[in-house]
């Protein structure tokens, strides 16, 4: 069970990442960024004009690997008539059979769902179609820290003395063998659909749906709701027995998709193809959702306007959704995602927001302790290619948030450890050209158990074999790693110059998203630009930097935050190259091209 899975939390593990590199904190012996500009591609001018975008646009789309105008078409204007049907993943048709049978008779369903976005969203997309199909249905969450990720026996008997007869798995499952063992021989069905890897011996389930375990989709890339989606639109298909289903259950689909969106993208997946698709018109019809739950959510969050964006998702609607997994019961997530009313929404909408900040809490003051141990005991020397700290106190369900943090500071893997009753829970996160999942199994004698990919991984450990795995963890780090490995990498699209950014070249830079893994923000460096005006520090704690800068007459506006500490450096020098995103910044109904400063270079002399 616990191999190929200790990820539950990587998509607010990879979304702090993100969210760091944008706001990143300044510390001692902060690491300079190393930047990585893509070179000119050949041929881009001719591709913009064959494809009708700019030059900088067709440089974008080259760095996406996108080559030709069939190409740039479908990553402009993603079409939902360009989804795989359910036919091309593995297992669906099958699995949406038995589904509709099992529906028709009223044998008693259970949807057991992961606890993050992405297994509760996939679980509430199938809970919706069944519904309104009739079916007996209910649902059923394991508790993160009490039972864990997955299948669990004691749930699995506990559902069969309930008269449970089809257990429908979302978002995990794969690695079940034995608890689905036990399913099959007391007379149960179960229906696995997942995403995550399988291990040599499947689960002898009635059915599997997973993009590669007993065949291989189109899309390798589907996360758990996204797999959910396609065996919901299976499952309609058959209940109109038709190719096409009917308008309603169209309609219903429809309704699906900010749901589908919405695990897309907290899962992380690539946001390419299919799950672009997926993704953005997902998110283009969040803001009208009929969903009684989402919409008090959204409003939870303070997004009431027309448009949400993958920003919004990763670090407002996910972590709401997600905190009631980390510091509770995510139970309550899935009944706000089905069978919530509007009373009930905003009751548990504004409960999801307390956990949050209690989250929020927790992690600031694991990630203090964290960072002091690390300083005090120069645990990121030279050294030291990789951090493993433990301590008791530390909750368990914040612990994989804080690694990323970690790494994202240090930049080099960081392994902690929750010590409760002679045992440890751990959560690891990595760097590139580290696989975790190998580091582990390296060190496995050291363990009670391990699972977990090359990027996010976890543990657990008797808390007298702690030390002894530290040494063993750091000691495999020093040899796997060069120095090289644990620079920061910066990585940009283009050098391009200030008059570039205008108002309609940075709405159509933004209007490429969703942005995220496989289809990250563009990002640019300038030549030498000046400073247009002083350079001043902002914000409550005035640790963040604004500035303004010429050249060849264009002058553009940009806010760095955190980099409160490069002002004496400005001032200075008076000159520098920027690395920035572009923005549109919104004032007083004004809207104006803007840059957020990722970064700077200065002159070796002045």
């Amino acid at each position: 069970m616990l191999i190929g899975r200790w990820a539950a939390d990587a998509i607010q593990a990879r979304a702090t990442v993100l969210y760091s590199a944008a706001y990143p904190i300044t510390m001692r012996g902060a690491m300079a960024k190393r930047w990585i500009i893509a070179a000119p591609t050949e041929g881009c001018e001719r591709f913009a004009s064959t494809t009708g975008v700019s030059n900088l646009i067709a440089q974008l789309l080259f760095n996406r690997k996108i080559r030709t105008p069939i190409e740039a078409g479908a990553y402009l204007s993603p079409q939902l008539k360009d989804l795989l049907p359910p036919s091309d993943l593995p297992g669906c048709e099958a699995a949406a059979l038995v589904l509709m049978q099992a529906a028709r008779d009223r044998h008693r369903i259970v949807l057991y769902g992961d606890y993050d976005v992405d297994g509760t969203t996939g679980l509430a997309i199938l809970w919706h179609v069944l519904t309104r199909f009739g079916a007996d249905v209910g649902f059923y969450v394991p508790h993160r820290i009490e039972e864990g990720y997955g299948l669990n026996l004691a749930a699995v008997r506990k559902l069969i003395g309930e008269g449970t007869k089809l257990i429908v798995t979302v978002d995990c499952g794969i690695t079940a063998v034995e608890e689905i063992e036990a399913a099959i021989s007391s007379g149960i069905q179960v229906i696995v659909t997942d995403h995550h890897a399988p291990q040599p011996q499947l689960p002898a389930a009635t059915a599997i749906v997973h993009p590669s375990a007993t065949g291989q989709s189109g899309n390798p890339h589907l996360c758990g709701a996204g797999v959910a989606f396609k065996l919901a639109w299976a499952l309609t298909r058959k209940i109109c027995g038709a190719e096409r289903a009917s308008p309603e259950y169209r309609d219903l689909l429809s309704a699906m998709l900010p749901l589908a969106a919405l695990g897309t993208i907290a899962d992380v997946v690539p946001l390419t193809g299919e799950n672009r698709i997926i993704a953005r018109h997902g998110l283009g019809a969040l803001p009208q959702t009929r969903i009684p739950g989402l919409r008090a959510l959204i409003a939870s969050a303070g997004l009431n306007g027309e448009k949400i964006d993958g920003y919004d998702v990763g670090f407002k609607l996910a972590p709401r959704l997600n905190a009631a997994g980390r510091m509770g019961h995510a139970q309550l997530t899935v009944e706000l995602l089905t069978r919530a009313n509007e009373t009930r929404s905003a009751e548990i909408a504004h409960y999801l927001a307390d956990h949050n900040r209690a989250r929020q809490s927790a992690e600031r003051r694991v990630l203090k302790q964290a960072c002091e141990l690390i300083e005090q005991h120069n645990f990121a020397s030279d050294a030291r290619r990789a951090i493993v700290l433990a301590a008791e106190g530390w909750h368990p369900g914040v612990i994989g948030i804080v690694a990323s943090r970690i790494v994202d500071r240090y930049h080099r893997p960081a392994v902690l450890i929750a010590i409760s009753k002679g045992e440890g829970q751990g959560s690891a996160r990595s760097v590139r050209h580290f696989d975790l999942a190998s580091a582990l199994a390296n060190c496995a004698k050291h363990l009670l158990a391990h699972g977990g990919h090359a990027m996010a991984a976890g543990l657990r450990i008797k808390t007298d074999d702690v030390p002894a795995f530290t040494d063993s963890f750091v000691d495999h780090a020093n040899q796997a790693l060069t120095g090289d490995d644990l620079v920061p990498k910066l990585r940009l699209d283009a050098i391009a110059p200030l008059n570039s950014f205008d108002l309609p070249t940075t709405v159509a830079i933004l209007g490429l998203g969703p942005f995220g893994e496989g289809n990250p923000k563009p990002r640019f460096a300038t030549d030498w630009v000046e400073l247009a005006a002083e350079p001043r520090c902002v914000g409550a704690s005035s640790d963040h930097l604004q500035a303004s800068f010429r050249q060849d007459g264009s002058n553009l506006k940009g806010i760095g935050f955190g980099l409160a500490g490069h002002i004496e450096d400005l001032k200075q020098h008076r000159r520098c190259r920027v690395a920035f995103e572009p923005i549109i910044s919104e004032f007083n109904g004004r809207r104006s091209a803007e840059m957020q400063i990722l970064d700077f270079e200065f002159p070796t002399t002045r």
